[in-house]
């Protein structure tokens, strides 16, 4: 299985497109930023996820094993079709877990881009019946790590766009309670014992937090183009930046790992089956990109 390693001066990064066209690492003076939690093999093995995963086409978990859009009615079995289950048996994070199939079309030493035709797969189109083709760039310059996504219907049906990512953040040679997490003005969405919006909202302002023993597992919506989110720790900072096309986000710091995640989501937990999503018309690509700045 090949590994693409992008390079800038002190800075790598390395991607899979074997793999689901996963981020495994980025490093900076061979300092490894990425979380690496049970590694590539149980990725690829049981979807556990680590590094850069895309979560596609839906990120987080739906409300239930059915949902109806665009017209089309689906029903997901967990363990079918690339469906995966939560604890409580709710389809979480789509069905492109380790997916093989990517096929590389552009590849330098900053670039690299690759595609998958998710209209030509049965499997694929039976957990989500929207022919159209994805591709997914990656670039590194000048120290930050872009990732873009386009959505292009293939057929008369538009694609919802519910997709999003999991990078996992860490700062080695730092202890976790001194991290400073810096989360910009936001609407908090709350949600219940499944990880469910429930429909309360509240405003949250801009602010900066001691990480110290907090873990987060939050939901937010009415996010802004290139709002910017941080994690700091001793010398080093990262940024992740929501260019455009993300309108949601998930803030991330469990029990018993030494890592954040700000994962960009193009629409907020459940949309698939609450609405609440754009889509990607046809003649119309659609793209997404956020960068992570070191």
């Amino acid at each position: 299985m090949r590994v693409v390693t992008l390079q800038d001066f002190s800075v790598t990064a390395e991607f899979v497109p074997e793999a689901g066209m996963i981020g495994t690492s980025l490093r900076d003076a061979g300092v490894e930023l990425l979380g690496q939690r049970r590694g590539l093999d149980a990725y690829l093995t049981s979807g556990k996820t680590m590094g850069i995963p895309i979560l596609y086409p839906w990120a987080n978990r739906l409300g239930a094993n059915t949902f109806t859009a665009q017209s089309a009615t689906v029903t997901l079995t967990p363990g079918v079709n690339g469906v995966r289950a939560d604890p409580a048996g709710l389809p979480i994070h789509g069905v492109l877990a380790a997916y093989p199939n990517w096929r590389v079309t552009a590849e330098s030493a900053h670039e690299l881009a690759a595609e998958l035709d998710f209209g030509a797969d049965p499997r694929l189109l039976a957990s989500f019946p929207y022919p159209h083709l994805l591709t997914v760039s990656v670039r590194l310059a000048e120290r930050t790590l872009t990732v873009r996504t386009t959505v292009t219907a293939t057929a008369d049906l538009a694609v919802p766009l519910c997709f999003g990512y999991h990078p996992y953040l860490q700062l080695p040679g730092t202890d976790r309670a001194d991290w400073v997490i810096e989360t910009p003005a936001l609407r908090h969405l709350s949600l219940d014992e499944r990880g469910l919006p429930t429909g309360r909202t509240s405003e949250q302002p801009a602010r900066a937090q001691q990480l110290g023993t907090n873990t987060f597992d939050d939901a937010y919506d009415q996010v802004d183009e290139g709002a910017v989110f941080a994690v700091c720790g001793g010398d080093r900072r990262l940024e992740v930046r929501f260019d455009y096309g993300y309108s949601a986000a998930q803030v991330f710091a469990p029990p018993g790992e030494d890592l954040v995640c700000f994962e960009p989501m193009a629409a907020p937990t459940d949309a698939l089956r609450r609405a609440g999503y754009r889509c990607a018309r046809p003649g119309e690509p659609t793209v997404a990109a956020f960068s992570i700045r070191i």
